[in-house]
């Protein structure tokens, strides 16, 4: 990044965007060698997953429907059922590889990504070997904080369900069998405030692993160190989450639609794969650079001496970090 520290305060959402472009394009050749040993993987194992998941569903939901319409205890409804039962255990079989490897994936590209953008950023020698070879003790730091915000994050989804449906039987009207109309609006209220709640807690997890990567804290550290970071940041914090979740969701539906399977519209596949696979890609930078934007605007100078000694750190053995490594500094604007 050829931008001075002091300057990176001023970039909002466009101009993040634009770096994370500029930076992919003048470093193209280890990005595109990345992309290709992590990020397109971890894409095609997520459209797999949900290509599978579409088709097995409408099946056993196909299945179910005739088994209602068939007579119980003759050999075509336990053909049938049996049948259902198997491609239930298929489909848990499915989703539970999938969440393990697309784990693992995720976890080693974004430690990849972000060790090497911060190599960038303190003008490092990087190759793609020497990244490969750091990302398993890099990926260490980062699941740790993976497991406390998967931990936080399903506590605060448990508190407020159990919350929600408390509302719902208080409110519920049995004589009417509905909701009254105060009920309704308390309920809309804390769904949009669990939603906030959910992005925010979403975004100080992301953050929390570039700081994985970056500093000497993981896990609820990096957490805390994350949330506030993001003070004053966080509209656009909102607004990147937002925008790529978007459209994650537009690829998403766009495959589903397309009925890969079924049609084989390979063409609409090989688009829906190259376009989440850049997603994922701009996405992992985005998110560094966004790090050194909240460093800048809290005027908070990383040394790229000590930065870069901190990186080095990972080419040893894997040894606790002490928090001489990386050294802050404070400069006046």
């Amino acid at each position: 990044m050829d931008m001075e520290q002091e300057e990176l305060q001023f970039l909002g959402f466009f101009g993040i965007c634009k770096e994370a472009i500029v930076i992919t394009f003048r470093h193209s050749k280890i990005f595109i060698k990345l992309t290709l040993t992590l990020i397109l993987p971890l894409s095609i194992i997520f459209l797999a997953h949900d290509g599978f998941s579409t088709f097995l569903s409408q099946k056993i939901i196909t299945n179910e429907d005739t088994l209602d319409t068939t007579q119980l205890g003759t050999p075509a409804f336990n053909d049938k059922s049996n049948k259902i039962s198997y491609e239930l255990t298929a489909l848990w079989l499915i989703k539970l590889v999938y969440l393990l490897i697309s784990l693992v994936f995720s976890l080693l590209s974004t430690s990849a990504v972000v060790y090497t953008v911060a190599c960038i950023y303190t003008a490092k020698d990087i190759s793609y070997k020497k990244v490969m070879s750091i990302v398993p003790k890099v990926w260490m730091k980062v699941m740790v904080t993976f497991l406390w915000s998967l931990g936080i994050i399903f506590t605060y989804n448990l508190i407020s369900g159990i919350t929600l449906i408390t509302l719902l039987i208080l409110f519920w009207n049995n004589k009417h069998n509905d909701i009254s109309s105060t009920g309704l609006v308390t309920i809309l209220i804390v769904f949009v405030l669990y939603l906030i709640g959910f992005v925010y807690t979403s975004v100080i997890w992301q953050l929390a692993c570039v700081i994985s990567v970056m500093e000497n804290s993981y896990g609820i550290q990096a957490m805390v160190k994350s949330k506030t970071l993001i003070k004053g940041k966080i509209g656009i914090s909102f607004a990147i989450f937002l925008v790529f979740f978007l459209c994650f969701l537009g690829i998403e539906h766009t495959f589903e639609r397309a009925e890969v399977i079924n049609k084989a519209s390979i063409g609409i596949g090989v688009l829906c794969l190259v376009g989440l696979t850049l997603f994922f890609l701009f996405g992992l930078i985005i998110q560094t650079i966004f790090y050194f934007v909240c460093k800048s605007y809290h005027h908070q100078n990383i040394d790229k001496s000590s930065l870069a000694d901190h990186l080095e750190t990972y080419r040893g053995e894997y040894v606790p970090l002490t928090a001489n490594n990386l050294e802050m500094e404070q400069f006046k604007v």
